[in-house]
Parts: C-alpha cells; structure tokens; sequence
C-alpha cells in the first residue's frame, strides 16, 4: 500500500491525536510525500525532438523521506563509496545508546545525534591509536540509523570499517587480517564516557543510571564492503520502508512485515492508522542533517590519501559507466524526450502557469 494513501485517509486522524508533539519538518514530509508525483507538485513538459509529441509527467517531491524519489542519489552515493574500497577485511561496528537514553535524544535531535557521531568516531580513533590493536590513522564511513526493524525510535550508527590503519611514522599500512578488531566492553565504555560528557556540557539532565549502564557496542567481520555498502544505502534516502511491506487491515489499522533480529522469522506488526504515521515522523530528521559521513583517509578531504593508499594495495577499480538519471521516451517512437518546461501551481493564481 502506498504511503501517499495512507497520510491522505488518516492524517487528520494523525494531527488530532499528535499535534502537541509534532514538528514543522514532520508536517512538511508528510505534505511533501501525499502530493509526489501527483499534479500538486507540478509538472514537467516534454517533447519529442523526432515525432514532436508532447507529454506531461508530474514531477516527485524530492524529499529524503518518500519512498518514490531519491533512487538516483541512492545510486550516485553508492558508487563513491565502492570507489574507495579498499582490498581488505571490512568490519561493520554499530553503537548504540541505553533505552532509557532514547525520550533525550528525540528531544535534543540535531545536537545528540552530532554528539553520537563524533563520540562515536574518536572512540574508534583514540583505539586504533593503540599499537595493540592498530597503531595508526584509520578512515570509516558511518551512517546513522534512527529505527529498529518495528520502526520504533532506537537510534544507532554503524560504522563500514576497513581492518588496517597507515603508520604515520613509518609511513606504510598496517593490515590485519584476523576476525578480532577491538574489544566490545573497551568501545561501550569509551563511547559512554564521551558522550555523556558531551550531553553534560550542554547541560542537558539524564538519567543517573546511564553512567552505571553497560553500553552495546557490537563490532563483527563482514566480508570485504560491497554487501553492506547496498544494506546501508537502503536507509540512507527513500524513507525507513519499503511499501511492499505495508498493507491495510481494515477497521482504521494498517499493517507492516519485518524479520525479527533474532529469530530471523517473518513478522506482521498492526497498529491504527495514525499511529502507523507517527512511527515513520518519528524518522525525519532535522533539517540539513547529514546522515552519512566519512572519517579519516575515506574523508573527501583526503582524496590524495585514499589515491596513494590504493596504488600501494594495487587496487584495481572497475569501469563503471557514470550514474546518470534515466531519460523519459517517447511512448510513440521511443527517442529520448526533452524538458521544454515545466507547469507549476503559483500561490494566488487561478491556473498553472509555465516556466521555462
């Protein structure tokens, strides 16, 4: 079932029930996902340079969250980041945050999630410092998750590793090829430590409990990159579910399927329309909020790093044909159309007009 559908039979249910705890942005998303691809959000002229046949195709809304647009962003993230792997052991390292956490982070959005990041990152660098386990600069991708597989508020962020790190003194790469990275229990505590002293900082009150709290820090081998590169990108635009796993119950509820964590079993979760709404809100996150980023010799920054890393590795890169939006043809003849202009809705006017 689309989602479109959804927002536009419940939403004023949603709004009655939620008013007092939504945000601008969330009205925002929801408006700008109900009228994609719908005449609403205007439309595109086209014609056919060969047989001169017009059509009009209406336009997406481009928001992060509708699960219509953003598949060519997916793509074009997707390969910069099959660019710079490298051909090593790669290791997936999630952190998390205590439950009793979560009611701070939703209030405090923008300013806890930059606080996960970097506590999060200089964990990972002030370990690898350590010649036990790396002794060296290391480079990282990580990219934050904000939902459980229920679609319940649980935010995390999980970090594409490379196993290796260059030995600034040395000047070479440090590769390690066993299944063992960091200890779990040293990351949790080192994670804990520095972001509850960023939380404090602020002068935001927590739970005294968190500091006694043992912090989840999973950190597993995953082969060389490529799989979860695909999985993270799931997630990184077109919202937090796929319509092909929602479907309408009836009697005001709709239903969604997902894999439990640990059992591995098909699950079905049904909840009333508007509450169903408020679980995917739940997910925009604030305005200009980065949800990828890179560290490190994986940063852009460090391009010319990254360049003499893989020479060194002898990394052999595939020709892969630049990622370019697909062309609309021309249902007649089947040339590529061109966009001769586009109609949009003006406030205060009658009609839609053109622009160029």
């Amino acid at each position: 079932m689309r989602i479109a559908e959804i927002i536009k039979k419940y939403y004023a249910a949603f709004k009655t029930k939620y008013q007092k705890r939504l945000l601008p942005s969330h009205h925002k998303a929801l408006e700008s996902i109900s009228r994609c691809r719908t005449p609403e959000s205007g439309e595109m002229v086209l014609k056919c340079p060969d047989c001169g046949k017009i059509e009009y195709l209406p336009h997406s809304c481009g928001h992060r969250n509708c699960p219509q647009c953003q598949n060519h962003e997916t793509t074009e993230w997707l390969e910069r980041q099959r660019k710079k792997l490298l051909p090593v052991p790669y290791f997936l390292i999630t952190f998390t945050i205590p439950s009793i956490l979560r009611p701070v982070a939703w209030k405090f959005q923008k300013f806890f999630f930059d606080a996960m990041f970097k506590a999060s990152s200089d964990t990972l660098k002030e370990l690898a410092k350590n010649k036990r386990f790396l002794g060296g600069k290391i480079g990282m991708t990580g990219v934050l998750h904000t939902h459980n597989r229920r679609l319940d508020f649980h935010p995390h962020i999980h970090y594409l590793f490379p196993a290796g790190a260059i030995d600034v003194e040395k000047r070479f790469w440090k590769r390690k090829d066993w299944k063992f990275l960091f200890p779990e229990k040293a990351l949790g505590k080192v994670f804990r430590g520095k972001l509850i002293s960023a939380v404090s900082e602020r002068e935001i009150t927590i739970p005294n409990s968190v500091k006694k709290l043992n912090w989840v820090v999973n950190c597993k081998q995953t082969g060389f990159g490529e799989k979860v590169l695909e999985y993270l990108s799931r997630y990184l635009y077109r919202g937090t579910i796929s319509e092909k796993r929602i479907f309408e119950v009836g009697g005001g509820k709709i239903g969604f399927s997902y894999i439990e964590s640990k059992t591995k079993q098909r699950k079905k979760r049904i909840l009333p329309g508007e509450d169903f709404l408020w679980l995917l809100v739940q997910h925009v996150l604030p305005r200009g909020f980065r949800r990828a980023r890179d560290f490190g010799f994986l940063h852009g920054n460090a391009y010319k790093t990254l360049s003499l890393l893989q020479l060194l590795l002898n990394v052999k890169t595939e020709l892969r044909p630049e990622a370019i939006r697909p062309a609309f043809h021309c249902p007649d003849c089947g040339v590529d159309m061109k966009i001769i202009a586009r109609r949009v809705f003006r406030k205060g006017a009658s009609e839609k007009q053109l622009s160029p």
